[in-house]
């Protein structure tokens, strides 16, 4: 399992705890647009950091005075333990918030609070800003609506990198019951179709479905170099146990199981009803 990295330099890694890497992030229009309209996908409310890319995301339900949430991935953070869950630590990060053709910059965004952090079953992480969320859209921008449903086979995606500044076109290829990298474990990721490739760097980004405007998973991986469940070579496995290796094609994960998480105030409630994120493990 391993997150693409935007500069390899690693002799046993290409997860650089400063500089993850893995997918790529995309933005979209009105999220109250109909299921049945394409949305354009642009670089709106898509930010990028150090090595990686994110978005600033909001549940379907929330205020305009709330602290503003920006998601990227757990490796982006640092490479978390198998079982480590981060929940509401000191943070002070910058993230650079695009305009929407992704070649200008609307400012820069700080984070004073890492709200939730894991590389365990999903990697997600999301950042508490010091601004809210009518603060980031008098930038000049649009805050991500995240998804509330899991997405469906064949749909159409983009992967927006606001790393690299480019936009991946994709179709969702299936979903996989597990998938395994090294020493992390994922559950239900969504594998894409080939020949969408984002590459190192493109880790964090934002999954949109094109039919609704909404991110629907963040990108996070992909198998490199056809080994069999190694870093930055992940394999999938069934419920029966049997393992399929798919050199070159590229995963992210699901993020409807965040947004019952996200109950205000900028903060994630992991004991929210629905609220699917993992928990810390408890010690006796």
């Amino acid at each position: 399992m391993r997150p693409l990295v935007a500069v390899l330099a690693a002799v046993l890694v290409l997860f650089l705890p400063t500089a993850p890497a893995f997918a790529a992030p995309v933005a979209l229009q009105p999220p109250t647009a109909p299921a049945d309209v394409d949305i354009d996908i642009d670089f709106t409310g898509t930010v990028s950091l150090r090595g990686c890319s994110g978005s600033v995301v909001r549940p379907p339900e929330h205020q305009p005075s709330d602290p503003a949430l920006v998601m990227t991935n757990g490796h982006c953070v640092r490479f978390m333990g198998p079982d480590e869950v981060a929940v509401d630590e000191h943070a002070d990060r910058v993230f650079r918030l695009l305009d929407k053709d992704g070649d200008g910059s609307l400012g820069s965004l700080h984070a004073s609070r890492l709200a939730y952090a894991t590389m365990s079953g999903t990697d997600v992480a999301l950042y508490r800003l010091t601004a809210t969320y009518a603060e980031v859209e008098a930038l000049g921008t649009r805050v991500l609506e995240l998804s509330p449903d899991h997405p469906v086979a064949g749909a159409e995606i983009r992967v927006v990198s606001g790393y690299w500044r480019r936009i991946y076109s994709c179709h969702v290829d299936g979903f996989v019951h597990e998938l395994r990298e090294g020493q992390w474990t994922w559950r239900d990721s969504i594998r894409y179709t080939k020949p969408c490739d984002p590459k190192s760097g493109t880790s964090g980004s934002p999954v949109l479905d094109v039919a609704t405007g909404k991110v629907v998973a963040i990108n996070n991986t992909g198998n490199e170099d056809g080994e069999r469940c190694t870093t930055n070579n992940p394999c999938e496995v069934d419920a029966d146990g049997e393992v399929t290796v798919r050199e070159g094609i590229r995963y992210g994960q699901q993020t409807y199981q965040i947004v019952p998480c996200l109950t205000g105030g900028g903060r994630v409630d992991l004991t929210a009803p629905g609220c699917g994120l993992p928990r810390p493990k408890t010690t006796s």
